[in-house]
């Protein structure tokens, strides 16, 4: 059931429902949405507050569960995580500080990154997340619209990151083994160096919204810097929209960075509560989705040529619906001082 039919079948007018979801009234698994269109497997995913603060859907920072001194936040992409020296650009913690005081970081997200992240509202609880990160003890999972067809439907990526894998980027010492690219295990010398530290990404293949673009879920064993974007690129399957990773072809493709921590689960610490919140794409990345599925199934629905009968031939066809050639220049003056000869003569008759 389409969102829009949710809201209808629950006595919303065009009015009402217009006016809560530029206010950001209408909430999907706590997170404001805008998408109208957007599919909605199970109805009680989605809530209408009737007061609440107004919100800009996809825009703004939201506060999505607090556990003791943990903090849960839906991170908008383009939002710094934490802030950056030499900039006066918002970010997560300072937002946070605005509402809670304090604000302190356990993981960060990047930039362009949009989903869930977790912050330490005082010193103990921010010492014992970290604690339950470096015991890969915290689930998260993303989302990632890659280009190409992920031919194998589970794989895991496991190499040493590097700070510089030598030219500025972060990589790895030696690239892993990749279901899409076959390569020799080794076909460059390692880049070892102090730096280098063990990353592991878990893959699967979630969808195909087109046969060249693939969904994909990637759940961290490690957490390092760019992690996923990396492992994804070196597999042969970039994130559409990666500015640093992806080809300019494929980068050009997203409408921005197409990666979102959508899970987040954990045991707290210090509570001993079991803290699990769960995403779905934001609008801006099931629209860009949605539209790919959209735009293939009409290229898919044009009948090619060659499939039509002879008799359904297009007069610009020749045999088996193959586009006929131009007449030579010679020719086609031929026929066009034919036909004024045969008009001169018609109007000769009629006088």
């Amino acid at each position: 059931m389409r969102l829009v039919e949710l809201l209808r079948e629950r006595g919303l007018t065009g009015g009402e429902m217009r006016r809560a979801l530029e206010r950001g009234r209408v909430r999907l698994l706590g997170v404001p949405t805008a998408d109208l269109n957007r599919e909605i497997e199970d109805p009680a995913d989605i809530e209408v507050l009737e007061q609440a603060p107004r919100l800009q859907p996809g825009r703004d920072l939201i506060f999505l569960r607090q556990v003791g001194g943990l903090l849960v936040v839906w991170k908008p992409a383009g939002l710094l995580s934490v802030p950056a020296p030499g900039r006066r650009e918002a970010s997560v913690l300072n937002e946070v500080r605005r509402s809670f005081g304090e604000a302190l970081a356990v993981h960060r997200l990047d930039q362009g990154t949009s989903g869930l992240m977790m912050v330490a509202l005082d010193t103990r609880t921010q010492g014992a997340i970290k604690d339950l990160l470096e015991a890969h003890e915290v689930r998260r999972e993303y989302l990632a619209l890659v280009a190409g067809a992920f031919p194998e439907e589970t794989w895991t990526a496991r190499s040493d990151l590097v700070r510089d894998r030598g030219d500025g980027l972060r990589g790895s010492s030696v690239l892993p083994n990749s279901p899409i690219l076959r390569r020799p295990e080794r076909d460059k010398p390692p880049r070892y160096g102090q730096d280098a530290r063990l990353s592991i990404t878990h893959f699967r293949r979630v969808g195909n919204p087109t046969p060249k673009v693939t969904l994909m879920e990637a759940s961290l064993e490690t957490g390092r810097t760019h992690q996923v974007r990396i492992h994804l690129a070196e597999l042969g399957a970039p994130i559409l929209g990666d500015p640093l990773y992806a080809p300019q072809a494929v980068s050009r493709q997203g409408p921005r960075l197409a990666l979102h921590a959508r899970t987040l689960s954990l045991l707290h610490p210090l509570t001993g509560e079991q803290v699990t919140v769960n995403t779905a794409l934001p609008d801006d990345l099931e629209r860009f989705r949605r539209d790919l599925v959209e735009r293939y199934e009409r290229s898919q629905s044009r009948e090619p040529r060659g499939d039509r009968p002879d008799g359904d031939r297009s007069p610009s066809e020749g045999p088996a619906g193959e586009p006929r050639s131009a007449p030579p220049k010679r020719e086609r003056k031929v026929k066009k001082d034919q036909k004024k000869r045969d008009r001169a003569r018609r109007a000769k008759r009629k006088g």
